[in-house]
């Protein structure tokens, strides 16, 4: 692919001393580098998932995953959830749920079973343990992916809102996993 070889500009040396040639340092870079180890089998995937993050299409992705974090983290404040960082500039959420008195595992497993997924996690200076916790984190992609918008985020916020105020109680557990389930009929994971 370079054509002539030639000496590296960085002045990088193998452990005999020697100045590598930039083919040899842009080998090393791709093995053991980037596709190191047993798992080579990934090199085509990796090839297509970097053609895709070259397309405008995937760029007005990230867009709208963006757009749609920043709207569901402004709804949770609205409800008093408290975001580690009193917002978000990327695609994910860490909230503190110490002010709504239930565990991170608590509402992970809650909303899980409203089919809503997302994970506990740690909060700064957290005093529970990492299999409890005190936090979620929530991302959007994967509901931008299916084809979620911003205006949707107030809606799910609040059916966050209603499983964690009433975590331990299966009827509103499961009437939300009904209106989360009638919502995703229309926005399935994979377009036939």
């Amino acid at each position: 692919m370079m054509g002539q070889d030639f000496d590296n500009p960085w002045g990088r040396k193998n452990p005999k001393g020697v100045l590598r040639s930039m083919s040899a340092v842009l080998d090393g870079a791709v093995f053991p580098g980037m596709q190191g180890g047993p798992l080579e089998h990934v090199i085509g995937a990796k090839a297509v998932a970097f053609g895709e993050a070259l397309s405008g299409d995937f760029q007005a992705y990230t867009k709208r995953v963006r757009a749609n974090a920043e709207a569901l983290a402004s709804s949770l404040v609205e409800r008093g959830y408290q975001l580690i960082s009193g917002g978000t500039d990327n695609h994910l959420m860490l909230i503190d749920l110490t002010n709504k008195g239930v565990t991170g595992k608590a509402a992970e497993q809650a909303l899980g079973a409203a089919h809503i997924t997302l994970n506990k996690n740690m909060v700064p200076f957290d005093e529970r343990s990492p299999f409890v916790t005190s936090g979620i984190r929530i991302g959007t992609p994967a509901i931008t992916t299916r084809g979620m918008q911003t205006q949707d985020m107030d809606g799910l916020a609040d059916w966050i809102d209603r499983v964690i105020s009433a975590h331990e109680d299966e009827q509103v557990l499961q009437a939300v996993g009904m209106e989360v389930k009638e919502r995703m009929a229309s926005l399935p994971l994979f377009a036939y």
